[in-house]
C-alpha cells in the first residue's frame, strides 16, 4: 500500500511494500558488514558464467596496515593506483589517453593529454621510436599540470600552421598557447596565450597562419579570427553558435572547406559539422551534419587532407576516406578501411607525413602507422608507436583503469570498471603507488557499481547483476548472475547496487525505481521496498543510512533510515546546485558519508551522516581547503580530476577518478 509521508522529512519519495520469502534479517547488526538472506528460491542449476574470465597478475607490493583516526580539509593522498605514480607519465613513450596528431610536413607532434603534455618528433618515425622533444613538461617523466606559459593542463589538439607557428588548445586552462616557431628544446614556453571570455574549454584549434579557428567546447561556439592574433586578449572577429551545435570538439580544414567534430550535436548526435566553403560570418552556418557511416554511436571523426585532395577522417572503429570533401550527409566514403579495428574515442587523429599515413587511438593508447596511404579495405597497419603491436594496449598492460569504483572487504580492495568491463583485485590493501592487482575478471557487462560487505560481494549495471556469496579472492567466479530480471522486477538499466544485513538493493535508472528485497532476490520474489526516485544513480547503505545519489538536477543526495524503509518514504535531501554539481557517487560508511562533487573537483565529507541529513554543511573538503572558489580539475596529490566512486574501511578511503582521468587514490585516516 502507499505511505503518506513523514512531515518532518526535507523530501519525499513514493514507497511500496510488499512480502518476500524469508523477512528475517541475518548476519551482523544494522551499521555493520552483515549480509542477508537469499529471499527465495533460486531456479536449478549454477549460474551463465557466458564471457567471465579471470586472469592473475604478477604483483608485488607492500601491505598497509590498519590506520587511526579522520581527516582534514585539503589532505594529500599518500598511494595512487591506476598509474605510476605521482607525477610520473612512465617515460617518452608510454602515452595516456592521446588526443590529437598534427604535422608540418616533417615533424609530428602528438598531445598526450592525461600526461600534461605535447611529444615532438623532428622527423617523423618510421618505427616505434621515442620523441625528440616535450612541450608543457621539462621532461619525459614529469606529467604534473599547471597554467604557466610552460605549462599544460589537459591539452586537446595541437596544429602546425604553414609559416612555422606550432599551437596547442590548453583546453582547461582555457586558452590557446601559441609558438611562434616550433621549439627545439623540452619545456621551451609559449610565445603567447589566446585567452578571452569568449574561450572556454577549448578543443580543438587550426590555422592557415592567418585565419584562426578554435572550438569553444564549453561555450557551444566555433571562434573565428580572420587574421591571426598578435596579442592574446585580441577578440574573434565572429562566433558561430546554435544551428544545433552542442559541444564542439576537434577542427579539420583544407582552408576551403572545414569540419568541426560535436560530441552533443543536436542536444545528442555525435558526429561532425561540414562547411564545404569556409564560414566568413556569424550567419554562415554548417551545410549538414553527418557521423561515423560505420557507427553513428562512435566518436565524432578528425583526420587531415591529403596533398590530392583526399580527406581521411578516423573515428571510432574504421579510416574513412573520401576522394574530396563530401557534399551532403549521405555522401558515402569512397573507401572505409577496416582491416585493423581502431579503439577511437575523444583522440582519434590522422596525419600524413612522407607517403605514411599515422592514425591515433585514443583509447587504444598508440599510434597505428600505415607506410603509404591506404588503397584497400582490408589494409592492416605496418607498425605502431607507443606499443609494441597492434594488440596490445599500454593502458591496459599497465593496468590503467578507467571509470574506477572501489570497494573494500575482507581487508581487499576491488575496483570495477564499466568502460572497461572488468574488475580488478588486490589480495591486501595496497601500501605503495603503482601497484599492480592480484586478479583481473573480464567481464560480460558494464558494471557501472559495486557493493560489498566481509561476507558477500555484487557488481551491477545495465541488465545484470553479478554476486559472490564471498566477496571474491583467489579468481573466484560469481555465484549468482541475474539476468534481465531480479526477483519479479524486470531491470530497464541498473546503476546502483548496495547490500546491509537487512536488504539488498539495486536502483534502476531506466525506470526511476529503487528496490529493496529483504535478501538477495534470485526467485520471482517482489522487493519489499520500491522507492521512486527520478534518475537514480548509485546507492549505498551502512544498515543505518541508505544513500541514493540522482543523477542530474537538482544535483543532492537523499539520505533514507534504513530502519523506518518499509514504513516511510521519508528522506534528507543533502546538497543542491550551490553545493554539488553532477555527483557521481554518494558512499555512506561507517556512519561517515563522502560525496563527490565531480566537476567541482572535491569530496564533501561528514564524519556523522546524521549532521548532513540536518542539514549543515561538511566539515571536511578534499581535493581544496575549501570547497570555493571551485579548483581546477589537477591531477596532484591533494587535488582531484573529477573524483568520482569511493570506499571507506575506516582506515583508508579510495577514490577512483571519472571519465578524463584514471587514477585511484587512496587517502589515510590521522
Amino acid at each position: 500500500m502507499m505511505r503518506a509521508c513523514s512531515k518532518l522529512a526535507l523530501g519525499c519519495a513514493a514507497l511500496l511494500v510488499s512480502a518476500c520469502g524469508d523477512s528475517s534479517p541475518t548476519g551482523s547488526p544494522a551499521g555493520s558488514s552483515g549480509t542477508p538472506t537469499i529471499a527465495c528460491a533460486p531456479a536449478s542449476g549454477g549460474p551463465d558464467l557466458t564471457g567471465y574470465s579471470v586472469a592473475p597478475v604478477t604483483s608485488t607490493y607492500a601491505t598497509a596496515g590498519a590506520a587511526g583516526g579522520f581527516f582534514s580539509s585539503g589532505q594529500a593522498a599518500d598511494v595512487m593506483l591506476s598509474g605510476l605514480g605521482f607525477d610520473n607519465s612512465g617515460g617518452a613513450l608510454l602515452f595516456n589517453h592521446p588526443r590529437s596528431l598534427a604535422s608540418d610536413g616533417t615533424r609530428l607532434a602528438l598531445s598526450d593529454g592525461n600526461n600534461n603534455r605535447v611529444l615532438i618528433w623532428n622527423v617523423a618515425p618510421t618505427g616505434n621510436t621515442p620523441p625528440d622533444l616535450v612541450l608543457g613538461q621539462p621532461d619525459f617523466t614529469r606529467n604534473a599540470p599547471g597554467n604557466a606559459l610552460s605549462q599544460m593542463r589537459w591539452p586537446g589538439q595541437v596544429a602546425f600552421t604553414p609559416d612555422g607557428k606550432l599551437l596547442v588548445a590548453d583546453s582547461y586552462n582555457d586558452r590557446v598557447l601559441v609558438w611562434l616557431t616550433v621549439p627545439t628544446t623540452s619545456g621551451t614556453p609559449a610565445d603567447l596565450a589566446i585567452a578571452n571570455s569568449s574561450m572556454r574549454w577549448p578543443w580543438g584549434v587550426w590555422s592557415d597562419g592567418t585565419r584562426l579557428v578554435v572550438s569553444s567546447t564549453g561555450t557551444s561556439r566555433v571562434l573565428v579570427w580572420s587574421a591571426f592574433p598578435a596579442l592574446g586578449t585580441v577578440a574573434p572577429s565572429f562566433q558561430i553558435t546554435g544551428s544545433g551545435i552542442g559541444t564542439p570538439r576537434t577542427v579539420t580544414s583544407n582552408g576551403t572547406a572545414l569540419i568541426v567534430g560535436d560530441h552533443n550535436a543536436n542536444g545528442s548526435s555525435v558526429g561532425n559539422w561540414f562547411w564545404t566553403t569556409f564560414p566568413t560570418s556569424a550567419a554562415s552556418a554548417p551545410q549538414f551534419f553527418r557521423s561515423d557511416p560505420t557507427d553513428v554511436n562512435a566518436a565524432w571523426m578528425q583526420g587531415t587532407y591529403h596533398a590530392d585532395g583526399r580527406l581521411l577522417l578516423l573515428g571510432g572503429r574504421s579510416l574513412n576516406v573520401w576522394n574530396s570533401t563530401p557534399t551532403s550527409a549521405t555522401t558515402a566514403p569512397n573507401l572505409i578501411v577496416t582491416g585493423h579495428q581502431y579503439s577511437g574515442g575523444d583522440g582519434g587523429a590522422v596525419a600524413i607525413i612522407g607517403g605514411r599515413t599515422y592514425a591515433l587511438e585514443y583509447n587504444g593508447n598508440r599510434i597505428a602507422v600505415y607506410s603509404d596511404v591506404p588503397s584497400t579495405a582490408s589494409r592492416a597497419p605496418d607498425f605502431t608507436i607507443g606499443s609494441p603491436n597492434l594488440t596490445t594496449n599500454t593502458l591496459l598492460t599497465n593496468y590503467f583503469i578507467t571509470n574506477a569504483m572501489p570497494a573494500v572487504a575482507a581487508g581487499r580492495l576491488y575496483v570495477s570498471s564499466d568502460f572497461d568491463r572488468k574488475l580488478s583485485v588486490w589480495n591486501t590493501r595496497p601500501g605503495t603507488s603503482g601497484a599492480r592487482p592480484n586478479w583481473v575478471y573480464s567481464l560480460p557487462f558494464s558494471p557501472w557499481d559495486n557493493a560489498a560487505t566481509d561476507t558477500m560481494f555484487a557488481l551491477a549495471g545495465q541488465k545484470t547483476v553479478a554476486i559472490w556469496k564471498a566477496p571474491p579472492a583467489n579468481g573466484s567466479l560469481p555465484d549468482i548472475v541475474l539476468r534481465s530480471t531480479a526477483g519479479s522486477v524486470a531491470l530497464q538499466e541498473v546503476l546502483g547496487v548496495a547490500i546491509d544485513a537487512k536488504y539488498f538493493y539495486l536502483s534502476d535508472f531506466g525506470a526511476n525505481k529503487v528496490y529493496a528485497w529483504r535478501g538477495v532476490p534470485t526467485g520471482a520474489c517482489a522487493p519489499e521496498v520500491t522507492l521512486d526516485v527520478p534518475s537514480p544513480g548509485r546507492i549505498s547503505s551502512d544498515g543505518t543510512w541508505l544513500a541514493i545519489t540522482p543523477r542530474g538536477n537538482p544535483p543532492v543526495v537523499r539520505l533514507y533510515r534504513v530502519a523506518d524503509l518499509a514504513t516511510t518514504a521519508a528522506f534528507a535531501s543533502v546538497g543542491g546546485s550551490g553545493m554539488f554539481n553532477l555527483p557521481e557517487d554518494a558512499q555512506v560508511s561507517r556512519g561517515s558519508l563522502f560525496v563527490a562533487s565531480t566537476p567541482n573537483n572535491v569530496v564533501h565529507v561528514w564524519r556523522d551522516a546524521a549532521n548532513a541529513a540536518a542539514g549543515l554543511p561538511a566539515e571536511i573538503i578534499l581535493g581544496a581547503a575549501n570547497a570555493t572558489p571551485v579548483p581546477p580539475p589537477t591531477i596532484g596529490a591533494s587535488t582531484f580530476f573529477w573524483p568520482g566512486g569511493m570506499a571507506w574501511d575506516g582506515s583508508y578511503l579510495w577514490i577512483g577518478e571519472f571519465k578524463f582521468s584514471n587514477r585511484v587514490l587512496r587517502f589515510t585516516a590521522r
